[in-house]
């Protein structure tokens, strides 16, 4: 959803818009706008919304009439919950209510900006309604044959505050773009995005975004010693990429901060075939190599200093006669061996790889993002990521970096004594833990022996990656998740201790 946002001090009454947004707390606190709506109800506007079971709680809307009292054509209120409580995250998700409930207008003013109390930032503050807006706004009708696109194309935040305000503004809306075309390459059927497909995607997603793209073929990724993604693709005749990103900004000095994906464009399980069901999002499977590639095409544009690269091993995991059969030994880039157990554990096997080379290139610091494990469902839901680590200080960078955009991720161990359930009789490793405990921490601990002494972060979005309902700007299906915090840790990113 492409919207251009406009910064103005022209007052609610003065907006010459389709769509005027004014906002109202709960206990029917009227925000900044409102007496433009109270005189068109003859000053009955509390009397009205109290008719209309209007509570002002967070993403509550109701269409009021305006009469010709002022200038746009028609008038809403919406709530933001108690005034006490007002943070970013319900600016975003009031944003999300206002594209929603305005997606069939073409132009917009909301008075939003005015409510929020001097202790929140209001270039944070325009770039937090800015992201509201465009990933609430966001869907996927590409198979839709009696949907069109929402018309609404321009939004005004009222109020003023000049060129930092707009400046905030674009930024939320060019980091969310960003996650919006991860949540496409999500929401996109299997069929349609092979690795050669998605590779091609990514680069002409990044082309003129000041990075330079390696896109290599099955060959090339033989010659890298990539044999965990060699092992994983064999079994589909639609062959392997792995795609390498590298912003070099000028003046960028020390080693890299890595970004790495998961890119398996569907997981049939292979020969450990899943069920009927567990199939059914599994073309959801490379969210993490969407969210790092979105990540890397707007460096440029917010002015990141630090450089950075992005790895993204794609791979389609399908049974058949030459696929992988447990039991079977792979070397991988870094010369480990790993026994397949089971060839459902397969993205661990291609991130290993992607991990090897990171650390090969000399990386400050490692993070990767993976639909990994059912495990961590299990243990965190849906809404909210793993966060494991070999080093603190990396650690909670991601997490506050996490925090701060408002993707929930919560940590976990890394117990050195499960390193003996990932033990194999036969190689360095197998790829699934004994005991069927733990499988989220044993995966972690599996993709830990991959990055030697350099610190990494792994984030597994198994959970959050996909989303079964409508919630606040987080739409069903592809939600984009771990690409806003990429983009955050990349912008404020310093070496780790």
């Amino acid at each position: 959803m492409s919207i251009v946002f406009r910064v103005s001090a022209t007052s609610a009454s003065r907006a010459r818009v389709d769509l005027l947004a004014v906002p109202v707390f709960s206990g029917r606190l009227l925000g900044p706008g409102a007496e433009l709506l109270d005189e068109a109800l003859s000053g009955g506007l509390v009397a009205f919304l109290a008719s209309a079971g209007f509570e002002g709680k967070v993403g509550e809307t109701l269409m009021v009439p305006l009469g010709d009292s002022g200038a746009a054509k028609a008038a809403m209120v919406f709530g933001l919950g108690a005034e006490s409580s007002l943070s970013l995250e319900v600016l975003r998700k009031c944003g999300a209510a206002i594209a929603k409930r305005g997606s069939k207008a073409k132009s917009l003013a909301t008075t939003i900006l005015d409510a929020a109390p001097e202790s929140i930032d209001r270039t944070a503050a325009a770039q937090a309604v800015a992201e509201g807006c465009v990933l609430g706004g966001y869907r996927y009708i590409e198979h839709k044959t009696k949907s069109t696109a929402s018309p609404l194309g321009v939004i005004t935040l009222l109020g003023g505050g000049g060129a930092r305000v707009l400046a905030g503004a674009t930024r939320g809306a060019l980091i969310s773009e960003a996650t919006c075309w991860a949540r496409d390459l999500a929401n996109t059927p299997a069929a349609d995005k092979s690795p050669e497909v998605f590779a091609k995607a990514a680069q002409a997603l990044l082309r003129g975004k000041g990075v330079r793209v390696q896109v290599l073929g099955p060959e090339e990724i033989r010659r890298a010693r990539m044999g965990g993604v060699i092992g994983v693709a064999q079994g589909s005749p639609r062959k392997p990429r792995f795609v390498k990103i590298t912003y070099a900004p000028t003046g960028a000095r020390g080693p890299a901060l890595a970004l790495v994906g998961k890119g398996v464009v569907f997981d049939s399980g292979g020969l450990s075939l899943k069920t009927a069901s567990g199939m059914e999002a599994m073309k959801t499977d490379m969210s993490g190599a969407a969210a790092v590639i979105a990540t890397m095409s707007v460096l440029r544009d917010l002015g990141v200093k630090q450089k950075v690269i992005g790895y993204a091993p794609l791979v389609e995991n399908m049974p058949s006669g030459t696929a992988i059969r447990p039991g079977d030994v792979l070397k991988h880039r870094n010369g480990k061996t790993v026994e397949v157990l089971n060839t459902d554990a397969e993205g661990r096997l291609i991130l290993a790889d992607a991990l090897a080379l990171a650390a090969d290139d000399g990386a400050a610091a490692i993070v990767d993002v993976a639909t990994l494990t059912g495990a961590c469902m299990v243990a965190l839901g849906d809404k909210i990521a793993g966060l494991m680590g070999n080093n603190d200080s990396l650690r909670d960078q991601v997490q506050a970096a996490a925090d701060r955009v408002g993707e929930s991720v919560w940590p976990l161990p890394l117990p050195a004594e499960y390193k003996a359930l990932i033990e194999s009789e036969i190689a360095d490793l197998k790829n699934t833990g004994t005991g069927g405990y733990g499988g989220a921490l044993t995966a972690g601990l599996f993709l830990e022996a991959f990055v030697g002494s350099t610190p990494w972060a792994h984030i597994d979005i198994a959970g959050p990656s996909r989303a079964s309902a409508d919630s606040g700007y987080t739409p069903r299906g592809g939600t984009g998740f771990a690409t806003r915090t990429l983009i955050e840790l990349a912008r404020s990113f310093k070496n780790p201790k």
